[in-house]
């Protein structure tokens, strides 16, 4: 009977020993990963303690995010400034741009804020467009810049299957703005 202690408590120790090998090796591998983490992340964004680097991490791509967005407006108000002017100042308004990739769309709009009445929409208006047309609004942005003011919308299709129409999303808009 004593045979039988011992090889049980044989397989526990070797349990136990492939247990701390395991663990020691999740270690390692968490170790190398976070290594790789930090070397990613630019000095001016990482602090001292090896603790934080989660942290810096997700930080620092939040604040890369947020730069893409910036970028992406600016460009889009340099495509529409260099085509706004080639057409004489107050001519021309309102731009209704609509650019679709797969299920993103995203929509730019230029008008003018010296504009009549008869030329302003409202903005939901634009909202409730694209909803009908059937995509989700992700984010929208104005932007005033002299007496032009630049609304972007970036939208999802609410269902990849159908996908979206960007001519009739144009043509839509353009109607409602004009």
């Amino acid at each position: 009977m004593k045979v039988d202690n011992i090889g049980s408590h044989g397989t526990s120790t070797i349990r136990k020993v492939e247990r701390k090998t395991v663990e020691k090796n999740r270690r390692t591998h968490m170790k190398k990963l976070c290594f790789k983490l930090s070397s990613i992340i630019p000095k001016e964004h990482r602090s001292i303690h090896k603790q934080d680097n989660l942290e810096d991490a997700t930080s620092y791509i939040k604040i890369l995010r947020e730069r893409i967005e910036i970028l992406k407006q600016r460009r889009l108000l340099q495509v529409s400034k260099t085509r706004s002017t080639d057409v004489a100042i107050g001519f021309g308004l309102p731009i209704v741009e609509v650019r679709c990739n797969d299920v993103n769309l995203e929509v730019l709009i230029v008008i003018s804020s010296s504009g009549g009445v008869s030329k302003r929409f409202l903005f939901h208006e634009v909202i409730s467009v694209l909803e009908e047309e059937g995509a989700k609004v992700v984010n929208a942005n104005f932007s005033v810049v002299g007496d032009k003011i630049f609304h972007i919308i970036h939208s999802q299709a609410v269902s990849s299957r159908i996908g979206l129409d960007a001519s009739r999303v144009t043509q839509r808009l353009k109607e409602l703005v004009n």
